[in-house]
């Protein structure tokens, strides 16, 4: 199986921590150049120093907010101008709203999750449409959550936007399957983010408890009795960015431990 992403250039939002980040330094060690793109320039600069360079890649990054969706379109379009090649994968990637009942959720904080979870996605895919389709291929990858299969409690700003940007990805494989273009959908589960602990922090402050205490019921609702590693996360998304998976499209993919609890 040839896994390798020699000669492709992909972007990846969200690529300053956790799993865009994990996902561009495994895709960077198998030939691809990456732009990474986050709303931080100093983690952004950290994250480029790690980043494979032995096939002469040639990475960069993009400072930009997703609470902005403007100012993204008008930095991605201006980047992808600069490249003088299409772009091959995109990667859509952001952190989700902060937890809490639905019913309690101000009806702001749904219109900040649309924007910033499928508005931007949105963009982005537009964005890099062009190219891939004069060349007749691409792979669009969002990263989402298992919410959209099992919502999860106590995040139900996140299990709402999240179901609409999972039903986005899979009417767009339909739309773009004709040029070569893939979309797939990466639903993980547990996985240990900074995003993860604070979910975990906010919990276990709500619940009277330990944040460890929260950790460890997560990782009992797996088979597997552990929480994922961005990395394996990352191994999936590279998966699917490779020519290997050229039949696989309009999937949601979890990739969760075999997640059976809330």
């Amino acid at each position: 199986m040839n896994l390798s992403l020699e000669n492709k250039h992909a972007i990846i939002c969200g690529s300053s921590d956790g799993i865009g980040k994990a996902s561009a330094i495994t895709m960077a060690q198998r030939g691809c150049e990456i732009t990474l793109v986050a709303r931080n320039q100093e983690k952004l600069d950290s994250t480029l120093l790690e980043l494979n360079t032995k096939q002469d890649q040639q990475h960069q990054t993009v400072c930009v907010d997703f609470d902005q969706p403007e100012k993204v379109k008008e930095s991605v379009t201006l980047h992808i101008g600069t490249l003088g090649k299409p772009v091959d994968i995109l990667i859509n990637n952001s952190g989700g709203p902060h937890g809490g009942p639905i019913i309690e959720a101000d009806e702001n904080e749904f219109r900040v999750a649309f924007e910033r979870l499928l508005i931007c996605n949105q963009i982005m895919a537009k964005a890099v449409f062009p190219g891939m389709k004069e060349q007749g291929s691409g792979r669009i990858i969002n990263i989402i959550s298992t919410s959209v299969k099992q919502v999860i409690p106590g995040l139900g700003v996140s299990n709402t936007i999240r179901g609409s940007v999972a039903q986005w990805g899979k009417t767009l494989a339909i739309e773009l399957g004709e040029y070569g273009i893939c979309v797939n959908n990466i639903l993980p589960g547990y996985t240990s983010t900074a995003r993860l602990q604070d979910l975990a922090d906010s919990k276990a402050e709500a619940l009277g408890v330990t944040p460890k205490e929260i950790r460890e019921v997560w990782a009992k609702n797996t088979s597997l009795r552990r929480l994922g590693a961005p990395e394996e996360i990352a191994n999936t998304v590279a998966f699917l960015a490779s020519d290997e998976s050229g039949y696989i499209t309009g999937h949601n993919l979890s990739v969760d431990g075999g997640r059976f609890g809330a």
